[in-house]
């Protein structure tokens, strides 16, 4: 093929000819992909604070209050020698839906033209907190306790993801990336134990614990070896703040991050700073972080396991978590999330620490599956044979109703329900009647709900599913549109990586990224489905619904790993011009006659110490008026020189707490009461408090408004 006339040739021009030669071999082979380019970004989604319910739990009565922490999207974007990209996106938000990712690839052609970033290569991930607010899914079950659409939730959603992408993409640089892995074996426990122990025996043997306890992470560092950023998956349920909680907060694994990325931006306020630190949902669905179990909310007493129900009078069935109230709570579950994250970071150039650079081509592969007509075939190992699978039109059990230990239902509803009752199946062949078909379908699941046969005023739950693959080198990202159980997990990570082995011959390590691109629910084992726990009766497709995964998953590897073109699928419908929505915007703010937007009705102490709780109060115009994405209603500022001041907390802070209160409806009064907890490392000196916001005028216009607390001491103990 080529001929090299070397007595004719200097050592330079052969040397030049032979790199040329090398070069083009490698390129030819597929071989030649051994850098990156790599891009991280965040940006805020947080959506409106408040009178917005939250999407989560499922709680009417759980509409917000204002903010805690705020929500981010943080995305990392790579690049091989062949510019094949993936962009990768975790999201504080509850899980992901497909009319949000439509929008967010919308805007992305907009910027950089079609094909740089699609649904093959772009994989949103929910983090799945439960205290954001709701209204941006476009299916009604999930919308319902919101009270429909909410396009100031989806607009923030929409722009915030796009806008971590952006970043991200303006950030590449050539660099290398690293996996690394650890335990951390205080943070989650099985809520439905009795589940899990329905799976075999033989496979329960193969682990150690009944949830999955190893952390992965990727480090992104540049060819210096400059740390960009890093993201983790780890399975645990972001649900330490409860049913009870009404200001926004990204939870345990959104504290976590902020303690990352704290360590890494130095002097930097939330949200500000180069370094990205991501904490990312996996296989979580029967995974708490309320590690100190269930217990009887009124007598302390255990909770019966198998149905989570307490005796009478003894309250709900609660699990708690290890601190002394929710928001301690989530400190300490992200502390030992983050501390695991570090642990791996403070020991990347040491040896034999399982850290390992990650090399090889990037692909992807995506496809849509209709999952109620879907037909396949699935090896039953108890029985030895090849069984026929489909799946069933979307419905949810009796068991769905009853909630979990993290947040229990409503009425009377109790988990492991297997048995039908005549008043709720008149309740739900009213609404809509399941069909004969669909009752065989979802055996042995008696259903509540027959969603989907409901298609008024549109689709209850998704039909069409989204399955993804991504591949970073020898690094397998695994997006499931739900919430896997631990089991059901470990069943789909070791199919593909099997599948992988038998065709490439190599080890690949697999991650399972939960609740991405489209939300389906729950995903637990066929052996789990017979037990009917919440998330047996959340398992919408029935009782072949992993198996289906199973199948769809290995033949998408297979095609991934051979370079084969797979259809798209059909489309999820287009509802957007569909949405109702029961939500009121804001019809005008107002304030007492004497006392102005800003106006400071209760002012800080003189003085105060470490620990203490500063609390102020202005009055304020409703901060839907004004979401201050990549600012703040808040500012807690230290003085540093004559009429010089330094922010040192904003309303992202964990120390900080904004809470709106309405207190007169028909005038359009209310208040924001600001609560500041002194940390530890707060330096001694001169404080005070602003306050930021946007009143609606009664006659029409929205305009800014500011106040100012008079300046406080923090002394020294």
């Amino acid at each position: 093929m080529f001929r090299l006339d070397t007595c004719k040739m200097t050592s330079k021009s052969f040397n030049i000819t032979y790199i040329v030669i090398f070069v083009y071999l490698h390129v030819l082979l597929g071989t030649f992909t051994n850098g990156y380019k790599v891009g991280l970004g965040r940006a805020d989604i947080t959506g409106p604070p408040v009178e917005i319910n939250f999407m989560g739990y499922g709680n009417f009565k759980q509409a917000g209050h204002g903010i805690h922490t705020r929500q981010y999207a943080r995305a990392f974007v790579t690049e091989d020698d062949r510019n094949n990209r993936v962009a990768f996106v975790s999201v504080d938000a509850g899980m992901m839906g497909y009319g949000v990712k439509r929008e967010v690839i919308k805007r992305l052609e907009a910027r950089y033209g079609i094909d740089v970033y699609t649904n093959d290569n772009l994989v949103i991930s929910g983090t799945h907190t439960h205290s954001g607010p709701g209204g941006f899914l476009m299916h009604l079950l999930y919308d319902v306790s919101i009270l429909g659409f909410v396009p100031q939730t989806f607009e923030a959603m929409a722009h915030g993801i796009y806008l971590s992408v952006k970043r991200a993409t303006d950030n590449l640089v050539e660099g290398k990336i690293f996996l690394a892995h650890t335990l951390i074996l205080n943070a989650n426990i099985n809520r439905s134990p009795t589940s899990y122990l329905r799976n075999p025996i033989e496979e329960r043997a193969q682990y150690e614990h009944d949830v999955d306890k190893t952390l992965m992470q990727l480090r992104f560092v540049d060819m210096e070896e400059n740390i960009l950023g890093v993201f983790n998956w780890y399975a645990v349920h972001a649900t330490s703040m409860n049913n009870t909680n009404t200001l926004v907060s990204s939870d345990n694994v959104g504290y976590a991050s902020l303690l990352l990325e704290r360590e890494f931006n130095t002097n930097k306020v939330p949200g500000k700073g180069k370094f990205v630190g991501a904490f990312c949902s996996s296989n979580l669905g029967d995974v708490s972080p309320n590690i100190m179990g269930p217990k009887c909310s009124r007598s302390g007493n255990p909770c019966d396991l198998l149905t989570s129900k307490c005796p009478p009078k003894e309250g709900e069935c609660f699990a708690s978590g290890p601190g002394q109230d929710m928001f301690e709570s989530t400190q300490i579950i992200g502390q030992r999330l983050a501390e695991g994250a570090l642990r791996l970071l403070n020991s990347a150039d040491e040896e034999d620490n399982g850290s390992r650079e990650v090399t090889g081509d990037i692909s992807f592969i995506h496809q849509f599956v209709d999952m109620p007509s879907y037909n396949g075939t699935a090896y039953n190992p108890s029985q030895r044979k090849i069984d026929k699978i489909r799946g069933c039109q979307p419905a949810m059990g009796y068991s769905f109703a009853a909630g979990t230990t993290d947040g229990p239902g409503a009425f009377n509803f109790a988990q492991g329900t297997v048995t039908e009752n005549p008043m709720w199946n008149l309740v739900r062949d009213f609404i809509v009647p399941p069909t004969q078909d669909d009752i065989t379908c979802h055996s042995p699941k008696p259903i509540l709900l027959a969603t989907g046969r409901a298609t008024f005023p549109y689709e209850w739950q998704p039909k069409i599913i989204a399955a993804q693959i991504i591949k970073i080198g020898d690094v397998v990202i695994t997006a499931v549109p739900g919430e896997f159980t631990t089991m059901a997990g470990r069943r789909l990570r070791n199919k593909v990586a099997a599948v992988a082995s038998a065709i490439d011959g190599k080890d690949v390590d697999v991650i399972i990224a939960g609740l991405s691109n489209i939300y389906t629910s729950y995903i637990v084992t066929p052996e789990e489905y017979q037990a009917q726990r919440y998330e047996a009766a959340s398992t919408i497709y029935g009782p072949n619904t992993l198996p289906i995964y199973m199948d769809i998953y290995e033949r998408l590897t297979k095609a991934l790993l051979r370079g084969e073109i797979v259809e798209s699928g059909p489309l999820p419908p287009y509802m957007n011009d569909r949405m109702l929505s029961m939500n009121t915007g804001v019809i005008f703010d107002g304030h007492p006659i004497d006392k102005d937007f800003g106006y400071v009705k209760q002012q800080p102490h003189r003085e105060y110490e470490i620990n203490d709780t500063v609390k102020v109060t202005f009055v304020a115009g409703n901060p839907r008026n004004n979401l201050f994405h990549g600012k703040t209603y808040l500012t807690i500022e230290r003085k540093i020189h004559e009429e010089r001041w330094k922010i040192v907390h904003t309303d992202a802070s964990w120390d900080t707490k904004f809470i709106w209160e309405r207190t007169h409806s028909i005038f359009g009064f209310s208040d924001a009461h600001i609560h500041w907890t002194i940390g530890a490392n707060t330096l001694p000196g001169q404080y005070r408090i602003r306050h930021f916001g946007n009143y609606k005028y009664i006659l029409g216009g929205i305009f800014p408004y500011e106040g100012q607390t008079q300046t406080f001491t923090i002394i020294d103990e």
